[in-house]
């Protein structure tokens, strides 16, 4: 009669891989070894991300550099036609969202789901009203003429003297805060699709990595418009 007999590196694998797959957590995706390995692996891929918006933005600040190296007191008559109280009531909303944005994470990490459903409600509305602001400036660009390019009639009826080729000036202006608003509005889907996995149960106080990327991103959003603002609004 033949007797199975089981050598001992067979009986050793049986309970690893038992234990490994009692202990693997659901959100845990099946090429990562742990929890941190995929948290870390997550970070570095959305600071590479991040990287490529910075390049993206970086050419764009670099074109006002140049241009405004050449059209020096174009630029500063021209930034006068510009809202400061708009764009420094959008900054200070975009604050408020990234603080929002900040403590919801920081509620998911402590277990509470509910406080965390409320600040990433408050940091779509606070999104939603800067848009609305920047559709306010927008529309009354668009009403003066104040545009890129060949489109620009602007016939002096605000009193302000823009000096020569300020068109230059207003393509830059609409290319900088197009650019942002489309950021605006993508950053806002990506918070909408965390507040709904939040409502399902998605997250918790072991897993909020999405939620945390979502952050990162937001804040990015926030940091340039600081820069858009202050160039624009500010130095002109």
């Amino acid at each position: 009669m033949n007797t199975a007999v089981n050598s001992p590196a067979q009986e050793s694998v049986a309970p690893a891989s038992v234990h490994h797959s009692h202990h693997h957590p659901p959100y845990l995706a099946h090429h990562f070894a742990e929890p941190e390995q995929q948290l870390e692996a997550a970070k570095m891929g959305m600071w590479i991300f991040l990287l490529t918006e910075i390049l993206l933005f970086g050419g764009i600040f670099c074109a006002y550099v140049i241009y405004r190296g050449l059209n020096l007191e174009m630029f500063h008559s021209a930034h006068k036609l510009l809202s400061v109280p708009l764009g420094a009531t959008n900054t200070f909303i975009l604050m408020a969202s990234t603080i929002a944005m900040t403590f919801a994470i920081r509620a998911m990490q402590l277990g509470n789901r509910q406080q965390t459903v409320m600040l990433l409600i408050f940091t779509l509305v606070c999104a939603a009203v800067f848009l609305g602001i920047k559709y306010v400036e927008y529309s009354h660009k668009f009403h003066l003429g104040l545009l890129p390019g060949i489109y620009y009639t602007y016939d002096g009826s605000e009193g302000a003297i823009v000096g020569k080729n300020p068109h230059i000036f207003f393509g830059i202006y609409f290319a900088m805060t197009g650019v942002h608003a489309l950021h605006v509005i993508a950053g806002m889907a990506v918070i909408a699709w965390m507040l709904v996995r939040t409502v399902k149960g998605d997250f918790s106080a072991e897993y909020y990595t999405p939620l945390e990327m979502s952050g990162l991103y937001w804040h990015l959003v926030d940091i340039i418009w600081i820069f858009v603002f202050t160039l624009l609004y500010l130095i002109g």
